[in-house]
């Protein structure tokens, strides 16, 4: 794909090395798509917008954090998104990817054994369940996300046990109403959670909408959670 066939919206917010990384990732990804099926989205604007657009605006548009030189977990990896594209755009943060697919893990190393990250990156090939009772991770990230993991109670009661009591927390939705909004402030009562703010986008080329529920902890996540293995997707908290 040609520079100039990339949507503009993508190339005001990346710098030439930063496209030159992402153009290498497409690569690979699509080399180790061979073997494991990583995703589908890869080609033209699947890759530059419902990837690579979608992982970063988030970060580039919200001008008012502050995102760099954080400590970052990205939650139910997959093959790296939003991970890599923030590993890219914020070199100076530190990454954990986590996913339970040893498959996907095992080809999350092989692309950071292929690029040249600045940027401390590790792969963990567990559950978050198991993650968050461990006092190494739990309580201990600046920023967590989970781009296409479950419903928003279910991500949340993932996420908040793993942030600072400063942290910040994204979830990564289509479409939001009302509705979404008071289920997830029940779920957050229980979790000693709190909706930040909601930022809403149309990203390029017609790919939709997308919204960005950021939410912070107001004291820490009880220890209970997250409940054991798949607990938290069959029955997701209600408040």
């Amino acid at each position: 794909m040609t520079k100039q066939s990339i949507p503009n919206e993508i190339l005001t917010l990346i710098n030439d090395d930063e496209l030159m990384m992402f153009k290498e990732l497409q690569i690979i990804i699509k080399e180790l798509n061979y073997k494991t099926n990583l995703t589908r989205l890869i080609e033209g604007d699947d890759y530059w917008v419902s990837q690579v657009y979608d992982s970063i605006w988030v970060f580039k548009e919200n001008t008012k954090n502050n995102f760099d030189n954080k400590k970052f977990v990205d939650i139910g990896s997959g093959c790296g998104f939003p991970g890599f594209a923030y590993a890219i755009t914020h070199p100076n943060s530190e990454i954990y990817l986590v996913d339970s697919s040893k498959k996907k893990t095992n080809s999350l190393r092989e692309i950071i054994k292929s690029l040249n990250f600045k940027n401390n990156i590790y792969v963990i090939n567990d559950r978050i369940e198991n993650l968050a009772r461990q006092s190494s991770f739990r309580n201990n990230f600046n920023i967590a996300t989970a781009r296409a993991v479950s419903n928003p109670s279910t991500v949340s009661e993932y996420i908040l046990p793993m942030l600072k009591k400063n942290g910040l927390g994204i979830l990564f939705c289509g479409k939001w109403t009302n509705e979404n909004n008071k289920k997830l402030e029940k779920t957050l009562k229980v979790l000693e959670g709190n909706i930040l703010e909601k930022k809403s986008h149309y990203l390029p080329r017609e790919k939709g909408i997308r919204n960005a529920i950021f939410i912070e902890p107001k004291a820490y996540c009880p220890e209970i959670y997250p409940r054991g293995n798949g607990k938290a997707e069959k029955y997701p908290l209600k408040g």
